[in-house]
């Protein structure tokens, strides 16, 4: 039976655990500072509710990475509540920080006039597509809200990972190199599908050397919306040996049309994975490009080596 002072003779006392100290203490966990702009992803494609489902998952992830944060989901084509428009979303964040800032006033309390940027705009998009990313500086600039724009998420080492994954899962790669068994479908040529052009091949050629050396089987970038891309970069990889290749799509999902894939891979003769879709690396790269506009303590996102 314990005592006032603590338990009776004989049973086990717990001490609190002290700090760690010097480099091998663990880091206070980051969370939003106050006030912070929001973060809106700004998503791309004709809005759904699978759309809409992928969305709010990767907005979740970016919440767990950083508490408090106050994150918002803005559609390119979206025009009603259900799916509510960039533009949309931007005018009514602007509307509640400035409501915020009356209110707290209208309260006595001492607060200054909130200043700097209302929001920092994400595109969900795997690598760069200058017609997309147009729409977006064109819902900024119509929205008259002061919000910084990033970069697309990739080229980045987690979307090779992640690739890999969506790969693996589609019985078309290894999930570990380290492991002594085999997949008999593997591929020995991966076809990586983007969209945006010349300059998003060009970036997803970056990632595609991460993943080539994560499958140690050569990978080569093509475009979905060029006429005949995929199949002709089919072609160079079978030219120069490989037998068995995939289509690994480096796109998140809603910036292209349903079915897509699947015709893309009909035309290069093979298999493909899945969409991108939210893995949670897309989470942490969209909570990364918030972090870094900011200056606040950037998430290092980890990939998992390749084994």
């Amino acid at each position: 039976m314990s005592s006032p002072t603590g338990p009776a003779d004989g049973l086990p006392v717990r001490m609190p655990r002290p700090r760690q100290p010097g480099r091998h203490r663990r880091p206070e966990p980051l969370v939003a500072p106050e006030g912070a702009p929001a973060l809106v992803l700004a998503v791309p494609g004709t809005p759904s509710s699978a759309t809409r489902s992928l969305a709010e998952e990767v907005v979740s992830i970016a919440r767990s990475e950083l508490p408090g944060l106050d994150a918002r989901i803005g559609y390119l084509d979206g025009d009603n509540a259900e799916f509510p428009s960039l533009q949309a979303v931007l005018v009514h964040t602007a509307e509640e920080r400035t409501a915020r800032f009356e209110q707290a006033r209208a309260a006595g309390m001492d607060v200054k006039m909130p200043d700097g940027p209302v929001a920092v705009v994400v595109p969900l998009l795997a690598g760069p597509d200058s017609a997309l990313l147009r729409q977006v500086r064109q819902a900024l600039m119509e929205s008259r809200v002061a919000a910084e724009l990033t970069d697309a998420l990739g080229p980045h080492p987690l979307l090779a990972e992640a690739l890999h994954v969506r790969l693996s899962e589609a019985g078309l790669a290894r999930a570990d190199r380290a492991r002594l068994f085999t997949v008999a479908t593997a591929a020995d040529g991966i076809v990586l599908a983007s969209v945006g052009g010349d300059e998003a091949v060009q970036a997803a050629g970056i990632t595609g050397m991460l993943l080539a050396a994560r499958l140690a089987v050569p990978v080569m970038a093509a475009a979905l919306d060029q006429e005949g891309s995929i199949a002709s970069v089919a072609e160079q990889l079978r030219s120069s040996g490989s037998q068995q290749l995939a289509l690994a799509p480096y796109l998140i999902g809603p910036e292209i049309e349903p079915g897509l894939i699947e015709e893309a891979a009909k035309e290069a003769g093979c298999s493909a994975a899945e969409s991108l879709g939210p893995y949670p690396a897309i989470g942490k790269l969209a909570l990364a490009k918030y972090t870094t506009a900011l200056g606040i303590a950037p998430q290092q996102a980890q990939s998992t080596p390749a084994r």
